[in-house]
């Protein structure tokens, strides 16, 4: 039986910021006011990631500058992790750096081997401000990561060169969520 309950049930799912869409590139703000807007932002990134189908959100994915996101995501092992973290600090990335598919919903449908480290850390607090440090490997370490690069304005295929961003970049062309209506 859980405890509490279940992330993203009393959230709405809110429209996903796209690439190329605002706020997407720019470095999100500092939370300061731990109150029950934080708690709703946080319900609803639960509520719209698990309606993506995505292991991972951060807020400025649904429009939102501020330094949150969330994660339901398996490690290596099949071990589900499960969480938020508000203004988050990634403290440390280690181990072997490994290419691997990488995706997001804010480029739906498309993906690209992208370079991570095979651990990390992150440390910040919860949305009650309680201290909370995350412990990622594998697969997790790389959605830690990706998470983090959104809170800094970027995406995974800014760490991209050469054929693979070319390629990427005309997938990105093609796709029927960048064409205009």
């Amino acid at each position: 039986m859980r405890n509490g309950s279940i992330p993203g049930t009393h959230g709405r799912v809110r429209p996903l910021t796209l690439l190329g869409g605002p706020g997407l590139h720019e470095p999100c703000g500092v939370v300061s006011d731990f109150g029950p807007e934080l708690a709703a932002l946080v319900e609803d990134l639960f509520a719209t990631m698990y309606a993506a189908e995505g292991v991972g959100l951060a807020a400025n994915q649904i429009g939102v500058p501020l330094r949150v996101f969330v994660y339901d995501c398996p490690d290596d092992e099949e071990v589900r992790h499960v969480g938020h973290v508000v203004n988050p600090r990634l403290v440390e990335t280690d181990g072997i750096v490994l290419r691997g598919p990488e995706g997001c919903l804010s480029l739906p449908g498309l993906e690209a081997g992208t370079e991570r480290h095979d651990h990390a850390v992150v440390e910040g607090v919860t949305a009650t401000g309680e201290p909370v440090t995350i412990h990622g490997t594998g697969f997790f370490a790389r959605c830690l990561q990706h998470e983090m690069d959104h809170l800094e304005g970027k995406v995974y295929a800014d760490h991209l060169r050469g054929w693979r961003k070319r390629k990427l970049m005309r997938e990105v062309t093609r796709s029927s969520w960048r064409r205009p209506s």
